[in-house]
């Protein structure tokens, strides 16, 4: 506050305010990932994912874990080229059924095969409620799994979601050691220097799994969170790229009452299996803070007309099953160059 002396007129000082210096602006993104121990290939493969932002997206194919590499097979027979991304799933089943947990060691030695094919790994989780034991019923006769409804898309109660989060709990303590029993698998994907794309808790603002749809700071993002500290802290996984995925079609400024904080995201990430509008597109860049973006899940590849509004998108994950009824939309898309597959140069 600068003070003028008006002596001349017999006045008393008088108080001139002047403006506050300028903020500092914020430091622009450093594209450092959240982990401040990540590994090497982490932080490489974060590098290039933000310098491919604008400049191309890369192709993706998810794969059931007791399919290993099925789709993505597909895909290559289909449009002569393999999916740059490779998604799978760490399941909840037991016998042979495509979601079964028994052969999850198979499915870790196909992601360690796809990285030496020059393929990025992205792995995600639908997960039994902490209530119940692993692994779920698989249905019989084609029917759909009661565990599927009755555990991965049923609810906890108010008050075990209290319990969850309160980390001296027995509820707490048992979804503990759901996640350690993932980190057992994680932890081979980093002794063989892989990074992984983690997308765990996926489609959290939706209300449809049992993670889900539990706005504000003691929902579903303070779990997200518990997923975090017990993953880096706990075990170490410093292989790992944290991805945080909502759900559309939504209502404005939903996907912001779920959000964890910039400090446990190093990608934002959406799946929509309707059309995707460009004002998600913008939510999702507004969130972002200029972290990369990606469409964790789609039900085909984007159009090219899409891309060209959205250009910021750095990969495209197509769910698995579906690739026999979109053959002509996996052909237009992987002809176009802004799509890249597996071994294509990356733009510069």
């Amino acid at each position: 506050m600068l003070v003028v002396w008006a002596l001349a007129f017999g006045a008393a000082p008088i108080a001139i305010p002047q403006a506050a210096p300028p903020a500092a602006a914020p430091a622009p993104y450093a594209c450092d990932p959240v982990n401040p121990n990540a590994s090497p290939e982490a932080r490489a493969l974060l590098k290039s994912l933000c310098a491919l932002s604008g400049k191309g997206i890369l192709s993706g194919q998810h794969n059931f874990p007791n399919h290993r590499a099925q789709d993505t097979d597909r895909v290559q027979a289909i449009t002569g080229k393999y999916p740059a991304v490779w998604g799978s799933d760490f399941g909840f089943l037991d016998g042979e059924d495509k979601d079964s947990i028994i052969h999850r060691d198979l499915m870790i030695e196909e992601a360690k095969k796809q990285a030496a094919a020059g393929s990025i790994v992205t792995l995600c989780w639908h997960m039994l409620r902490p209530t119940e034991d692993e692994p779920g019923k698989a249905g019989e006769n084609g029917r759909p799994s009661e565990s599927w409804r009755g555990s991965v898309q049923a609810r906890l109660s108010d008050e075990q979601w209290q319990e969850l989060i309160a980390s001296d709990s027995p509820l707490h303590q048992r979804w503990e050691r759901y996640i350690d029993t993932v980190a057992v698998y994680l932890k081979q994907l980093q002794e063989a220097r892989i990074p992984v794309l983690w997308r765990p808790m996926h489609e959290n603002n939706g209300n449809f799994f049992w993670w889900g749809g539990r706005p504000g700071p003691s929902g579903t993002a303070q779990l997200y969170r518990e997923v975090y500290y017990r993953l880096v802290n706990v075990h170490h996984l410093d292989n790992l790229l944290w991805v945080w995925n909502q759900n559309g079609p939504a209502p404005f400024g939903e996907f912001h009452q779920f959000f964890p904080g910039q400090n446990f995201v190093d990608v934002v990430s959406y799946d929509n299996y309707r059309s995707l509008d460009d004002r998600y597109y913008w939510e999702i860049l507004d969130l972002a803070n200029g972290k990369p973006i990606a469409l964790g899940e789609v039900g085909s590849p984007p159009p090219a007309e899409v891309l060209k509004s959205q250009p910021k998108w750095v990969w495209f994950m197509d769910w698995a099953d579906g690739i026999q009824w979109q053959a002509d939309k996996l052909k237009t898309a992987y002809a176009n160059p802004w799509v890249i597959g597996r071994g294509d140069p990356l733009p510069k």
